[in-house]
């Protein structure tokens, strides 16, 4: 009986094809999706939300804005695709929620880590290019080794806490808080070298 329920579980698909089944509009790939990606998602969301429901509301969101995107948009990276859809859809909730009641979240705390680079109190909106200053924090990131590349990415995108992060790498907590500071450093550095006031 195990051997047969063993037998009978079904391995995800690749990528490439879970896109495919999206471009012949076939139902089966949001079933293919979650199986592959529900787990990562849910954590993405958990991060940000804190909500459990609210997360399975991202969740559904996340593989309808997938179903309405591919086509005409034929990801390269499909969790990364998916990522920033999910991503918006909690941050977007976040706001919502944030606004009724106080919400306690790695979001709120990653962010603050980072208000340094994002705050120049002498300039003007007009002044403030956004795309630019992703350009440059997106080259930054690309020139980090794999190591601080997956802490950066982790702490600041998928809003991961110190503590997963250290226990993914195997890992102290303050090794990772050390790892932290530098990139942070890193980067204060790279964005005075472009002209930004931090």
């Amino acid at each position: 009986m195990d051997l047969q329920n063993k037998a009978n579980k079904q391995s995800p698909l690749s990528d490439g094809d879970i896109i495919d089944l999206y471009w012949q509009r076939d139902e089966k790939a949001i079933k293919e999706t979650d199986l592959k990606y529900k787990k990562y998602l849910m954590a993405i969301a958990y991060n940000i939300v804190k909500d459990k429901e609210i997360c399975h509301e991202c969740l559904d969101v996340t593989y309808l804005g997938a179903w309405n995107s591919i086509p005409p948009e034929r990801p390269n990276v499909l969790k990364a695709f998916l990522t920033v859809i999910m991503r918006r859809a909690a941050i977007k909730k976040y706001n919502s929620n944030v606004r009724k009641r106080r919400i306690p979240s790695e979001m709120t705390v990653s962010l603050e880590e980072l208000e340094i680079f994002l705050n120049d109190g002498n300039a003007t909106e007009e002044e403030f290019n956004a795309r630019e200053l992703g350009r440059i924090i997106s080259c930054f990131t690309r020139s980090l080794s794999v190591r601080r590349q997956y802490i950066f990415m982790s702490r600041y995108y998928a809003y991961d806490s110190v503590k997963t992060i250290a226990a993914d790498l195997g890992v102290s907590m303050s090794t990772v808080n050390k790892e932290l500071a530098a990139i942070r450093d890193e980067l204060r550095r790279k964005l005075e070298s472009e002209g930004y006031n931090v």
